[in-house]
């Protein structure tokens, strides 16, 4: 009989808890989330890009317009989601068959009970 060794422990600092995945409703806030990022970034990309130059360019019209983009972005999450976020969503809820949509366990907040 072999000696199975015992799993290594990761010492990069990345977090193996996944206990914030137990409910839907922070799966769903997570995707949200990821997703605001997702199109933060395509916006800041997007500046980058400057097709025009602005007569008058300054250091604080660029942090505001950062400020602008980062609250656009949240917004555009919350209200218009391009997909992204509900793909994260779907892909992680794969792996916990109890955050499945439709499950009792899903459609329940935790301390709630399914009956109305």
């Amino acid at each position: 009989m072999t000696d199975i060794p015992a799993p290594v422990q990761p010492t990069s600092g990345i977090s193996t808890d996944t206990s914030r995945l137990a409910s839907r409703a922070n799966l769903k806030k997570a995707g949200e989330q990821f997703e605001s990022v997702f199109i933060g970034m395509m916006l800041k990309s997007m500046r980058q890009a400057k097709l025009g130059d602005a007569l008058f360019d300054s250091k604080e019209q660029d942090t505001f317009r950062e400020m602008q983009d980062k609250q656009v972005a949240e917004t555009m999450a919350a209200h218009q989601p391009i997909g992204i976020g509900k793909a994260m969503i779907d892909f992680l809820s794969r792996a916990q068959p109890d955050l499945q949509p439709g499950t009792t366990a899903a459609a329940t907040a935790p301390g709630k009970s399914a009956t109305p």
